[in-house]
Protein backbone atom coordinates (compact mmCIF):
# COMPACT_ATOMS: atom_id res chain seq x y z
CA UNK A 1 0.00 0.00 0.00
CA UNK A 2 1.31 3.65 -1.35
CA UNK A 3 1.67 6.12 1.89
CA UNK A 4 0.66 9.05 -0.39
CA UNK A 5 1.96 11.55 1.99
CA UNK A 6 5.51 10.10 0.69
CA UNK A 7 4.17 9.69 -2.68
CA UNK A 8 3.59 13.45 -2.66
CA UNK A 9 7.08 14.66 -1.48
CA UNK A 10 8.77 11.98 -3.92
CA UNK A 11 7.09 13.66 -7.04
CA UNK A 12 8.09 17.06 -5.42
CA UNK A 13 11.98 16.02 -4.97
CA UNK A 14 11.79 16.22 -8.71
CA UNK A 15 10.90 19.97 -9.00
CA UNK A 16 9.57 20.89 -11.94
CA UNK A 17 6.00 19.40 -13.46
CA UNK A 18 6.76 16.92 -16.41
CA UNK A 19 5.29 14.49 -18.52
CA UNK A 20 3.49 12.07 -15.59
CA UNK A 21 2.71 15.18 -12.77
CA UNK A 22 1.33 18.35 -12.49
CA UNK A 23 1.37 20.26 -9.67
CA UNK A 24 -1.13 23.41 -8.54
CA UNK A 25 -1.82 25.86 -5.56
CA UNK A 26 -5.27 25.52 -6.52
CA UNK A 27 -8.55 24.12 -8.50
CA UNK A 28 -11.57 25.65 -9.18
CA UNK A 29 -14.26 23.54 -10.53
CA UNK A 30 -16.92 25.69 -9.38
CA UNK A 31 -16.49 27.73 -12.97
CA UNK A 32 -16.35 26.73 -16.46
CA UNK A 33 -12.83 27.82 -16.74
CA UNK A 34 -11.82 26.23 -13.85
CA UNK A 35 -13.34 22.64 -14.90
CA UNK A 36 -12.03 23.34 -18.77
CA UNK A 37 -8.15 23.42 -17.41
CA UNK A 38 -8.87 20.29 -15.04
CA UNK A 39 -10.17 18.67 -18.16
CA UNK A 40 -7.16 19.50 -20.13
CA UNK A 41 -5.18 18.14 -17.54
CA UNK A 42 -6.39 15.17 -16.64
CA UNK A 43 -6.80 14.66 -21.14
CA UNK A 44 -2.77 15.61 -21.66
CA UNK A 45 -1.70 13.30 -18.76
CA UNK A 46 -3.31 10.14 -18.93
CA UNK A 47 -2.95 10.27 -23.12
CA UNK A 48 0.91 11.12 -22.44
CA UNK A 49 0.67 8.20 -19.41
CA UNK A 50 -0.66 4.51 -21.50
CA UNK A 51 0.96 2.40 -18.91
CA UNK A 52 1.63 4.46 -15.63
CA UNK A 53 -0.41 6.10 -12.78
CA UNK A 54 -0.41 10.44 -13.38
CA UNK A 55 -0.60 12.66 -10.82
CA UNK A 56 -1.76 16.40 -10.20
CA UNK A 57 -0.29 17.47 -6.76
CA UNK A 58 -2.65 20.23 -5.22
CA UNK A 59 -1.98 22.74 -2.90
CA UNK A 60 1.98 23.37 -3.75
CA UNK A 61 3.35 27.21 -4.70
CA UNK A 62 4.71 26.75 -8.39
CA UNK A 63 7.64 29.05 -7.93
CA UNK A 64 9.80 27.91 -4.66
CA UNK A 65 7.41 23.93 -4.36
CA UNK A 66 6.50 25.11 -0.26
CA UNK A 67 3.21 23.27 0.10
CA UNK A 68 0.62 25.76 1.54
CA UNK A 69 -2.21 23.28 1.41
CA UNK A 70 -5.82 24.07 0.63
CA UNK A 71 -9.08 23.22 1.82
CA UNK A 72 -10.29 19.60 2.72
CA UNK A 73 -12.48 18.73 -1.12
CA UNK A 74 -14.90 15.54 -0.19
CA UNK A 75 -16.46 15.23 -3.56
CA UNK A 76 -16.77 11.71 -4.34
CA UNK A 77 -18.61 12.57 -7.70
CA UNK A 78 -15.48 14.10 -9.60
CA UNK A 79 -15.54 10.54 -12.03
CA UNK A 80 -19.05 11.90 -13.24
CA UNK A 81 -17.55 15.18 -14.63
CA UNK A 82 -14.54 13.50 -16.22
CA UNK A 83 -17.18 10.77 -17.52
CA UNK A 84 -19.22 14.20 -18.89
CA UNK A 85 -16.84 15.80 -20.93
CA UNK A 86 -14.31 13.33 -21.90
CA UNK A 87 -14.21 10.49 -24.81
CA UNK A 88 -12.17 7.14 -23.60
CA UNK A 89 -12.06 8.70 -19.84
CA UNK A 90 -9.89 7.33 -17.34
CA UNK A 91 -10.37 6.36 -13.35
CA UNK A 92 -9.92 9.55 -11.87
CA UNK A 93 -9.38 9.87 -7.97
CA UNK A 94 -9.01 12.46 -5.62
CA UNK A 95 -7.73 12.15 -2.24
CA UNK A 96 -7.14 14.52 0.84
CA UNK A 97 -3.39 13.90 2.54
CA UNK A 98 -2.59 15.78 5.80
CA UNK A 99 0.86 17.57 6.70
CA UNK A 100 1.71 18.14 10.35
CA UNK A 101 2.61 21.52 9.22
CA UNK A 102 -0.63 22.51 7.99
CA UNK A 103 -3.36 23.55 9.69
CA UNK A 104 -6.24 21.52 10.88
CA UNK A 105 -8.50 22.68 7.71
CA UNK A 106 -5.79 22.06 5.20
CA UNK A 107 -4.69 19.11 3.11
CA UNK A 108 -2.80 18.92 -0.33
CA UNK A 109 -4.82 17.22 -2.62
CA UNK A 110 -3.38 14.38 -4.88
CA UNK A 111 -5.35 13.89 -7.79
CA UNK A 112 -4.64 9.98 -9.31
CA UNK A 113 -5.12 9.51 -12.86
CA UNK A 114 -4.80 5.74 -14.13
CA UNK A 115 -3.83 4.76 -17.28
CA UNK A 116 -6.00 3.09 -19.83
CA UNK A 117 -3.79 3.08 -23.00
CA UNK A 118 -6.66 5.00 -25.35
CA UNK A 119 -6.71 7.97 -26.53
CA UNK A 120 -8.26 10.43 -24.89
CA UNK A 121 -10.26 13.76 -26.09
CA UNK A 122 -12.87 16.37 -25.17
CA UNK A 123 -16.37 15.30 -25.70
CA UNK A 124 -17.73 18.72 -26.12
CA UNK A 125 -16.98 21.98 -26.18
CA UNK A 126 -16.07 23.60 -22.93
CA UNK A 127 -15.07 27.21 -22.28
CA UNK A 128 -12.09 27.94 -24.97
CA UNK A 129 -11.80 24.40 -26.00
CA UNK A 130 -13.24 22.37 -28.77
CA UNK A 131 -15.19 19.35 -28.62
CA UNK A 132 -12.93 16.71 -29.87
CA UNK A 133 -9.39 18.41 -29.21
CA UNK A 134 -6.52 16.22 -27.70
CA UNK A 135 -4.00 17.03 -25.31
CA UNK A 136 -0.57 15.49 -24.41
CA UNK A 137 2.56 16.98 -22.15
CA UNK A 138 5.21 18.55 -23.72
CA UNK A 139 7.29 18.77 -20.71
CA UNK A 140 5.47 20.72 -17.95
CA UNK A 141 3.04 21.59 -20.67
CA UNK A 142 -0.49 20.36 -21.82
CA UNK A 143 -1.59 21.29 -25.05
CA UNK A 144 -3.25 20.47 -28.09
CA UNK A 145 -2.23 18.24 -30.80
CA UNK A 146 -3.05 16.06 -33.58
CA UNK A 147 -3.20 12.53 -33.06
CA UNK A 148 -1.31 10.13 -35.45
CA UNK A 149 1.16 8.25 -33.91
CA UNK A 150 1.50 5.40 -31.70
CA UNK A 151 1.28 6.28 -28.08
CA UNK A 152 5.04 6.35 -26.54
CA UNK A 153 5.15 4.54 -22.73
CA UNK A 154 8.25 6.96 -21.86
CA UNK A 155 7.43 7.16 -17.96
CA UNK A 156 6.61 3.84 -16.47
CA UNK A 157 9.71 2.90 -15.17
CA UNK A 158 10.49 6.27 -13.35
CA UNK A 159 6.83 6.22 -11.94
CA UNK A 160 6.99 2.97 -11.00
CA UNK A 161 10.24 3.56 -9.14
CA UNK A 162 8.72 6.30 -7.68
CA UNK A 163 5.62 4.54 -6.03
CA UNK A 164 8.03 1.89 -5.01
CA UNK A 165 9.68 4.04 -2.31
CA UNK A 166 6.38 5.24 -1.49
CA UNK A 167 5.48 1.71 -0.25
CA UNK A 168 3.72 1.92 3.55
CA UNK A 169 5.80 0.51 6.17
CA UNK A 170 5.22 -0.40 10.12
CA UNK A 171 7.38 2.18 11.23
CA UNK A 172 5.39 5.29 9.31
CA UNK A 173 2.24 3.49 10.55
CA UNK A 174 2.97 3.55 14.41
CA UNK A 175 4.53 6.91 13.52
CA UNK A 176 0.92 8.07 11.84
CA UNK A 177 -1.25 6.82 14.68
CA UNK A 178 0.73 8.88 17.35
CA UNK A 179 0.80 11.53 15.55
CA UNK A 180 -2.74 11.65 15.30
CA UNK A 181 -3.67 10.44 18.64
CA UNK A 182 -1.02 13.62 19.80
CA UNK A 183 -2.65 16.16 18.07
CA UNK A 184 -6.24 15.33 18.41
CA UNK A 185 -6.10 14.61 22.33
CA UNK A 186 -8.99 17.81 22.94
CA UNK A 187 -11.04 15.80 20.86
CA UNK A 188 -11.24 11.74 22.09
CA UNK A 189 -8.94 10.53 19.37
CA UNK A 190 -9.70 6.97 18.72
CA UNK A 191 -8.57 4.27 16.35
CA UNK A 192 -9.16 0.77 15.11
CA UNK A 193 -7.76 -2.05 13.21
CA UNK A 194 -9.52 -3.84 10.38
CA UNK A 195 -9.06 -7.16 8.90
CA UNK A 196 -5.18 -7.30 11.02
CA UNK A 197 -3.94 -4.50 8.31
CA UNK A 198 -5.95 -1.43 8.46
CA UNK A 199 -5.27 1.21 10.95
CA UNK A 200 -8.37 3.96 10.98
CA UNK A 201 -7.93 7.14 13.35
CA UNK A 202 -10.91 9.35 14.41
CA UNK A 203 -11.76 12.30 16.27
CA UNK A 204 -14.63 14.44 17.24
CA UNK A 205 -16.25 16.46 19.92
CA UNK A 206 -18.98 14.53 21.54
CA UNK A 207 -22.27 14.98 22.09
CA UNK A 208 -25.48 13.17 23.19
CA UNK A 209 -29.22 14.11 22.06
CA UNK A 210 -32.04 11.99 23.25
CA UNK A 211 -29.65 8.64 23.63
CA UNK A 212 -27.98 9.45 20.21
CA UNK A 213 -24.62 9.97 19.89
CA UNK A 214 -23.71 12.55 17.58
CA UNK A 215 -19.89 14.70 16.57
CA UNK A 216 -18.43 17.74 15.42
CA UNK A 217 -15.50 18.49 14.22
CA UNK A 218 -14.92 15.56 12.96
CA UNK A 219 -11.50 14.27 11.66
CA UNK A 220 -10.80 10.45 10.29
CA UNK A 221 -7.93 9.17 8.59
CA UNK A 222 -6.33 5.93 7.21
CA UNK A 223 -3.28 6.03 8.60
CA UNK A 224 -1.89 3.34 6.28
CA UNK A 225 -1.56 5.34 3.12
CA UNK A 226 -2.11 8.53 5.23
CA UNK A 227 -4.83 9.87 3.78
CA UNK A 228 -7.73 12.05 5.63
CA UNK A 229 -11.21 10.45 4.72
CA UNK A 230 -13.35 13.04 6.28
CA UNK A 231 -12.81 16.18 7.97
CA UNK A 232 -15.53 19.23 9.09
CA UNK A 233 -15.20 21.75 11.49
CA UNK A 234 -18.87 22.22 11.83
CA UNK A 235 -21.52 19.33 10.86
CA UNK A 236 -22.70 16.59 13.25
CA UNK A 237 -21.83 13.39 12.53
CA UNK A 238 -22.76 10.02 13.31
CA UNK A 239 -20.33 7.44 13.52
CA UNK A 240 -20.67 3.49 13.88
CA UNK A 241 -18.32 0.59 13.06
CA UNK A 242 -18.11 -3.37 12.75
CA UNK A 243 -15.64 -5.57 12.41
CA UNK A 244 -15.32 -5.26 8.97
CA UNK A 245 -16.73 -1.71 8.09
CA UNK A 246 -16.76 1.82 8.91
CA UNK A 247 -19.76 4.20 8.75
CA UNK A 248 -19.95 7.76 8.93
CA UNK A 249 -23.64 9.82 8.67
CA UNK A 250 -23.50 13.35 7.95
CA UNK A 251 -25.88 15.69 9.30
CA UNK A 252 -26.51 19.08 8.39
CA UNK A 253 -28.53 21.80 9.90
CA UNK A 254 -31.32 24.07 8.12
CA UNK A 255 -34.50 26.33 8.89
CA UNK A 256 -35.66 29.51 8.98
CA UNK A 257 -36.43 32.39 11.80
CA UNK A 258 -34.89 30.45 14.59
CA UNK A 259 -36.67 27.09 13.85
CA UNK A 260 -33.88 24.77 12.43
CA UNK A 261 -33.92 20.89 12.37
CA UNK A 262 -30.60 18.30 11.47
CA UNK A 263 -31.37 17.20 8.15
CA UNK A 264 -28.99 13.70 6.97
CA UNK A 265 -27.00 15.04 4.09
CA UNK A 266 -24.78 11.65 3.45
CA UNK A 267 -24.16 7.98 4.29
CA UNK A 268 -20.57 6.94 3.68
CA UNK A 269 -19.41 3.64 4.15
CA UNK A 270 -15.65 2.11 4.23
CA UNK A 271 -15.98 -1.80 3.61
CA UNK A 272 -12.75 -3.61 4.42
CA UNK A 273 -11.69 -6.66 2.29
CA UNK A 274 -9.37 -9.35 2.62
CA UNK A 275 -6.35 -9.30 0.72
CA UNK A 276 -5.43 -5.25 1.66
CA UNK A 277 -8.51 -4.37 0.33
CA UNK A 278 -11.27 -1.70 0.98
CA UNK A 279 -13.77 0.43 -0.98
CA UNK A 280 -15.49 3.76 -0.02
CA UNK A 281 -19.60 3.68 -1.16
CA UNK A 282 -21.37 7.15 -0.27
CA UNK A 283 -24.99 7.40 -0.83
CA UNK A 284 -26.90 10.93 -0.57
CA UNK A 285 -29.39 10.81 1.88
CA UNK A 286 -30.54 14.66 1.50
CA UNK A 287 -34.18 15.22 1.35
CA UNK A 288 -34.35 19.25 0.76
CA UNK A 289 -36.86 21.05 3.42
CA UNK A 290 -39.51 22.48 1.57
CA UNK A 291 -41.10 26.35 2.96
CA UNK A 292 -43.49 28.79 2.33
CA UNK A 293 -42.98 30.66 -1.02
CA UNK A 294 -43.99 34.11 0.37
CA UNK A 295 -41.63 33.51 3.30
CA UNK A 296 -38.84 32.56 0.90
CA UNK A 297 -39.72 35.43 -1.59
CA UNK A 298 -38.91 37.96 1.53
CA UNK A 299 -35.43 36.24 2.61
CA UNK A 300 -34.37 36.49 -1.08
CA UNK A 301 -34.99 39.59 -1.38
CA UNK A 302 -33.08 40.27 2.13
CA UNK A 303 -30.77 38.83 1.28
CA UNK A 304 -30.33 40.60 -1.91
CA UNK A 305 -30.50 44.13 -0.27
CA UNK A 306 -27.94 43.07 1.78
CA UNK A 307 -25.53 41.61 -0.84
CA UNK A 308 -25.84 45.47 -2.24
CA UNK A 309 -24.87 47.27 0.50
CA UNK A 310 -22.10 44.93 1.00
CA UNK A 311 -20.82 45.57 -2.67
CA UNK A 312 -21.29 49.86 -1.73
CA UNK A 313 -19.36 49.04 1.68
CA UNK A 314 -21.98 50.17 3.83
CA UNK A 315 -22.06 49.54 7.36
CA UNK A 316 -24.73 46.99 8.59
CA UNK A 317 -27.45 46.96 11.81
CA UNK A 318 -27.16 44.41 14.08
CA UNK A 319 -30.20 42.36 12.89
CA UNK A 320 -28.14 42.95 8.97
CA UNK A 321 -25.37 41.41 10.46
CA UNK A 322 -27.12 38.44 11.77
CA UNK A 323 -28.83 37.94 8.87
CA UNK A 324 -25.65 37.87 6.61
CA UNK A 325 -24.44 34.87 9.15
CA UNK A 326 -27.43 33.19 7.45
CA UNK A 327 -27.66 34.16 4.15
CA UNK A 328 -25.49 31.35 2.55
CA UNK A 329 -27.78 28.89 4.35
CA UNK A 330 -31.16 30.73 3.32
CA UNK A 331 -30.13 30.98 -0.32
CA UNK A 332 -29.75 27.35 -0.37
CA UNK A 333 -33.20 26.97 1.13
CA UNK A 334 -34.17 28.91 -1.99
CA UNK A 335 -32.36 27.50 -4.60
CA UNK A 336 -33.75 23.90 -3.06
CA UNK A 337 -37.03 25.31 -3.02
CA UNK A 338 -37.05 26.17 -6.92
CA UNK A 339 -35.40 30.06 -6.50
CA UNK A 340 -33.19 28.98 -9.89
CA UNK A 341 -30.79 32.15 -9.41
CA UNK A 342 -30.35 31.94 -5.63
CA UNK A 343 -26.92 29.81 -6.82
CA UNK A 344 -26.21 32.81 -8.97
CA UNK A 345 -26.62 35.32 -5.92
CA UNK A 346 -24.17 32.57 -4.04
CA UNK A 347 -21.74 32.67 -6.37
CA UNK A 348 -21.80 36.64 -6.58
CA UNK A 349 -21.28 36.77 -2.50
CA UNK A 350 -18.40 34.38 -2.22
CA UNK A 351 -15.90 37.47 -2.30
CA UNK A 352 -18.49 39.84 -0.56
CA UNK A 353 -18.52 37.40 2.34
CA UNK A 354 -14.69 36.32 2.31
CA UNK A 355 -13.91 39.83 2.99
CA UNK A 356 -16.72 40.78 5.46
CA UNK A 357 -15.45 37.53 7.87
CA UNK A 358 -13.96 34.51 8.46
CA UNK A 359 -16.51 32.81 10.74
CA UNK A 360 -19.35 34.06 7.91
CA UNK A 361 -17.10 32.60 4.85
CA UNK A 362 -16.66 29.12 6.90
CA UNK A 363 -20.78 28.75 6.65
CA UNK A 364 -20.66 30.28 3.01
CA UNK A 365 -18.23 27.22 2.04
CA UNK A 366 -19.99 24.85 4.11
CA UNK A 367 -23.15 25.56 2.47
CA UNK A 368 -21.39 25.14 -1.24
CA UNK A 369 -20.13 21.74 0.04
CA UNK A 370 -24.01 20.89 0.71
CA UNK A 371 -24.88 22.16 -2.49
CA UNK A 372 -22.05 20.36 -4.57
CA UNK A 373 -22.88 17.09 -3.53
CA UNK A 374 -26.57 17.85 -4.19
CA UNK A 375 -25.98 19.12 -7.80
CA UNK A 376 -24.20 15.98 -8.52
CA UNK A 377 -26.50 13.49 -7.46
Amino acid sequence: MINKRLLIKNLLAHNDENSFYDKKRKLNLSYKEGKAKFLKHICALSNSNPKNNSYIVIGVDDADNKIVGVDFYDDSKIQNLINAYLTNPPIVQYENIPFPHLPDDKVVGLVTIRPNNEITSLRRNIWKYYGGAVFFRDGSMSMPKVFDIEIKDVNSEIVSTIEHHARNNIELTLKGVFDFMKKREDYLPQYKVFKEYFVLCWAGQKKEVEDEVFFSRVDIELINEQRRLFYSALDEVSISYSENDFTIIEYVKLGLHNNYKYYKLEETVIEFGNNANYSIETKLLFEPPQFDKKVLHHIYNTNNTLLEKLKKGLSLTPNEIADLNNLSATYLICYLNDFESAIDKLEEAKPLLKSYSKSIYEVYKLTMRILRKVKYN
